[in-house]
């Protein structure tokens, strides 16, 4: 069977030369006589798939020496949690920027541990864009403030990296969800205290959560944070504190090699631009189609979009995939259509997509 476009949102389309070399390497890892699934996570050999991965990640997004990578598990949203526990200290809460469904989540668990105060929200507006950094209110000490990056359900990203120094708060950390546009685009590390996601969107299989730390937020975990998620501590024992995701590391690996061999982030960046806009001109252009995302707000790497007549929904699904080209439905929260674009899908892929469109709309119109 020939292999489908897939825009799934995550866990998503993966590179087919990475799973293709995952494949050769599924019985015996360079002559072993295993393969990486049945490593023991404190063998050479995988001590050196996990120092290399951990080596082309700093090396993809210029990942200063003094923060740490710490390679965890329990995803994006475990991390909600456990941001207010490493990062709170004395603090009594921490500012959060609500720019969609996943910064919604994070604030609300965040509350389980600390006050929140919402620095800014772009709810009022249908959370169509990014409020603009000049009208984000700071509390007068938080712990940090936290934002997510790109909202994968509804479609909006940042197209900067905030400046904490602009609104007259260079001491406060800058928290943010990066999960699905993490290695998309070029990012000032240096800006943001701690950068977190899962690594199913545009890194490799679920399972995997990364978490890029500046060394001075280490050790101010709470006293009832589970050990095993103690940022210091995972730190210090180099993501080995417990049993780490052993192939999902072995599989980003591959992807960050992958990466490099492309041409790096720069390369991908461009990429992604002329992809989206590729998919954003045909949209835009048609009586058939919609985005509702504020255009200098639209991601980059998931573009949600509605059929007009809303009645033909179920007809273009059922379509779209018999013609190889899978998970398009649209998160249940928002409705319609969401393509995800992430790094692996080539441009083949997304002119198929616009074809199919042209043809539906063409025949249903």
């Amino acid at each position: 069977m020939a292999r489908v476009f897939n825009f799934a949102a995550g866990p998503a389309a993966l590179p087919e030369a990475v799973l293709r070399q995952a494949a050769d390497e599924m019985l015996d890892w360079h002559g072993h006589g295993l393969g990486v699934m049945e490593m023991s996570h404190r063998s050479p050999a995988f001590q050196s798939i996990y120092t290399q991965a951990e080596a082309d990640f700093r090396a993809l997004l210029g990942v200063p020496a003094n923060y740490r990578i710490l390679f965890m598990q329990g995803g994006a949203i475990a991390e909600n949690a456990l941001i207010p526990m490493n990062l709170l200290g004395d603090r009594r809460g921490a500012d959060y920027v609500v720019t969609g469904s996943w910064s919604a989540k994070s604030q609300k668990e965040a509350r389980k541990y600390g006050e929140v105060h919402i620095a800014a929200s772009g709810e009022a507006g249908g959370f169509t864009h990014v409020p603009a950094i000049e009208t984000w209110q700071p509390s007068a000490d938080p712990a940090y403030l936290f934002v997510c990056t790109n909202e994968t359900i509804g479609g909006v990203e940042f197209g900067f990296d905030p400046d904490m120094a602009a609104l007259g708060r260079p001491e406060v950390p800058l928290v943010a969800d990066m999960s699905s546009h993490i290695l998309s685009r070029r990012i000032d590390v240096s800006r943001y205290g701690l950068i977190f996601g899962g690594a199913q969107k545009n890194i490799g299989p679920a399972g995997l959560t990364f978490v890029i730390v500046r060394e001075d937020l280490l050790g101010r975990a709470h006293k009832d944070c589970p050990s095993a998620f103690d940022y210091k501590l995972v730190a210090d024992n180099h993501s080995m504190y417990n049993t780490p995701p052993t192939y999902a590391i072995y599989i980003a690996g591959l992807v960050f090699q992958w990466l490099l061999g492309e041409g790096g982030v720069a390369a991908l960046e461009a990429r992604n631009i002329e992809k989206a806009a590729r998919l954003y001109a045909y949209i835009d252009g048609s009586d058939f189609y919609e985005n509702r995302v504020a255009p200098d707000s639209r991601s980059r790497m998931n573009v949600p979009f509605f059929l007009r007549d809303e009645a033909l929904n179920a007809t273009f699904l059922e379509e779209s995939t018999a013609a190889g080209l899978i998970q398009l439905k649209g998160h249940k929260s928002v409705g319609g259509m969401r393509a995800s674009i992430y790094n692996a899908m080539p441009m083949s892929g997304v002119e198929a997509l616009v074809d199919f469109m042209q043809d539906f709309a063409r025949r249903k119109g």
